[in-house]
Order: structure tokens, then sequence, then C-alpha cells
């Protein structure tokens, strides 16, 4: 198995590779299959499946800067390597026979969405699967596709101990979905984040997440993290590496570069260093905020004591902020490079579309800091939404 110290080693050595590689990513709308095959590899899609069935279960610490160094070199590849992470947290919350039996193959990538735009009826042995989910990133090179759908039996919904509809996910075999080519997008678009459907697909029981509580793995700290904040964790980690890649980019132009009418390169004016300086200082403070708050965290998730409501804000508030101040620093960049950023061949254009693509996932949010700051007035929160 791969230890921390191999997983950040070959990030940064797969990062440059795709980096290469990125137009080649961008044009096909997707990852090719070899890329995802050297991620797979490299165990990055095993990093949030248990131990108890063959995976890597990493510290959300080394699973962030892993996503953090791979989004320096390719933001597509980093996104799908982070939502695979999360998919396979689903693991943790099915019989671990089930779970080995899906991982037969130690090279399978399982991906998918949790919104639950889906609908599961209970038959004989499981349930027949229906539905169509949105933003299927990386979906195209996995074995296994997770779809959320909402429980039903003879027609009306299933409901939970509180008498609420009761949602989850679905683990599909990908030969059974059909792929809708919807990914024609302004950036992230390697990411492949197309529509898939599923029509009346069998599922038996033992793969729908967290319906048969028998042979699971045991609650371990990463399993006891909060699900929402894994998911944003990894939205900020993409998010600093692309402005980290912006700034590097913004440096090499503007170190050889003029402006139109001047002999002085870009770097000689007094301006350009301001914002340079000051782009560097707020990724900086930024992304200290981020792994500070989240080193924190995890010594509680690692202590056995709950994650609570305080912790999860402190939690968000630092990824979202990580976010907000990426995309400043990204488009601070971006405008430094004047007019040669406008050009396909820079990229600092291709690190402007891919944040502003990042930034508009739900869970990095502007409502995100209305949420927090609800919390810091000391007004009542649902703890879901963190």
């Amino acid at each position: 198995m791969a230890s921390d110290t191999e997983l950040l080693s070959a990030a940064v050595e797969l990062g440059a590779a795709f980096r290469e590689r990125s137009d080649e990513i961008e044009d096909a709308r997707r990852i090719p299959e070899d890329v995802s095959r050297s991620m797979a590899e490299a165990g990055f899609y095993r990093m949030g499946i248990p131990r108890a069935v063959g995976g890597l279960e990493t510290s959300p610490r080394t699973s962030s800067e892993v996503f953090e160094t791979l989004a320096m070199g390719d933001a597509s590849c980093a996104w799908v390597a982070f939502i695979a992470m999360t998919s396979g947290t689903a693991l943790a919350a099915i019989p671990q026979t089930a779970a080995r039996e899906l991982l037969r193959d130690p090279l399978a990538l399982l991906t998918g969405v949790f919104a639950p735009t889906g609908r599961a009826e209970r038959v004989q042995g499981g349930f027949r699967v229906s539905g169509q989910w949105k933003w299927g990133s990386g979906s195209q090179n996995a074995r296994w596709i997770l779809g959320g759908c909402t429980l039903a039996d003879q027609g009306a919904p299933m409901l939970d101990g509180a008498g609420r509809p009761r949602f989850t996910m679905a683990i599909l075999p990908a030969d059974e979905v059909e792929f809708v080519d919807t990914w024609r997008v302004s950036g992230l678009c390697g990411t492949g984040s197309l529509d898939y459907r599923a029509e009346e697909v069998f599922v038996p029981e033992e793969r729908v997440v967290g319906f048969v509580a028998e042979g699971r793995p045991p609650v371990t700290p990463l399993y006891a993290f909060p699900n929402f904040t894994l998911l944003a964790l990894g939205i900020g980690a993409v998010c600093m590496g692309i402005a980290r890649a912006a700034i590097d980019d913004l440096v090499q132009v503007a170190t050889s570069k003029g402006r139109v009418g001047s002999k002085k390169t870009i770097a000689e004016h007094p301006l350009a260093q301001a914002q340079l300086a000051r782009a560097e200082a707020d990724l900086r403070s930024a992304r200290r905020l981020f792994y500070g708050t989240l080193d924190e965290v995890w010594e509680v998730a690692l202590s056995g004591e709950p994650v609570g409501t305080a912790q999860r804000a402190d939690l968000r508030l630092a990824t979202s902020h990580a976010v907000a101040k990426s995309v400043s620093v990204v488009s601070a960049m971006y405008d430094l490079g004047g007019g040669a950023s406008v050009y396909k061949t820079s990229r600092l254009q291709r690190s402007f579309r891919d944040i502003h693509v990042a930034k508009s996932h739900i869970m990095v949010a502007p409502s995100t800091f209305e949420t927090v700051g609800r919390v810091l007035f000391g007004l009542d929160v649902q703890a879901a939404s963190l």
C-alpha cells in the first residue's frame, strides 16, 4: 500500500506530467484512459476507501495536499482524483464482502453523484434504480458509479427514523448506465463531468449505501468525519493548487514580457510588484488557515470525539475562504498578464476558466459564509448543512 510520502511524491511527478498534456486533456473533454490508470496505480483512487477492504484510508490532510499538488499541473485531473476519494468513502457504509467484490480489480475507479435525482424501488433482494444524474466527473473511466436516490417501496417513499423520505446512493455497474454528452463548458473541461442515466437497473441491497448494517467496516476517524466537509476540502485544495500555478505562470510571463510602449518587463513595474506580493500573501494566509483548521479538527476526530457544529463551521469557513482568495489571486494574475493572458497558448486563461467553474460548486457557494455567520452569532443551524 502507498504511504503518505509515496502518495505526495507521485502527485508531484504525475502533476508535472499532466501539465504537459493539459491541451490534450482539455480537448478530449475527459481524462484519457492512460492518465486515469496512472492515478489509479499511484493509489489516488483508493485514498477514501477503508483499509479493512483494501483501501488506503488516507487522512484528509494528505489527500488535500495530493489534490493541491495535482492541480498545479492539471486541475481536471486533480478534480477527478478528489471526486474518486470522496466517492470511495461510501464503501465504509456497505458490507465488507460487497466492498471487496467491487474492488476485485485493484485499479477500479468508483465515482458518482450524491444528489438524489434518481429513484430506487424496493424489489426482492434489492432495488430497481432509474434516474439521471448531472456532474458525473470521471465517470467514463469508472468501473462502478454512484447515483443518489430516493428509496421507495410499492410506490411510496421509504422513511427514516424521523419520518422523512430516505435518501441514499446506489452503486451501479458502469456498463449498465448510459452517458449523455452534456459536458461542453468553459472550464475544468477535462473532468468529463457529463450526465449519466439508468433505467430499471437492478442493484442488490448490499450495494445500496447504508441499507445493510451487518458486516460493515469499523467506523474509524475518516468515516466519523463529516462527509460534506470532505467534499468541500477537495474543492478548496484544487482551487489553491490552481492559484499557485497561476502565480508561478505569471512570474514566468512577467519576467520575460513587457508592456506595449515600455522597455520594462511587467516584473519591473511597481504596481505589478505590489499586486504579486498581495496575491502571495493572500494565498499563503488562506492556505495556513485551511491546513491549520483541518489539523485541529482532525485531532478531534482522532480522539474519538464527535466533530461538533462549531468545528464544522470553522472548517467550512477556512475552505470557502481558501476558494474565495484563490479566485481573487487567479483573477489578479490573469489581469497582470495583460494581452498575453487571453491566448489559448496561455496557461493563465485556463487557470482563470478552471477556477471560475470550480468556485460554482454548491459546497463552496457564498451561502456557506451565511451559514457560518449564523454559528458565530449563536443562532441555530442544521448540522447537515455543514
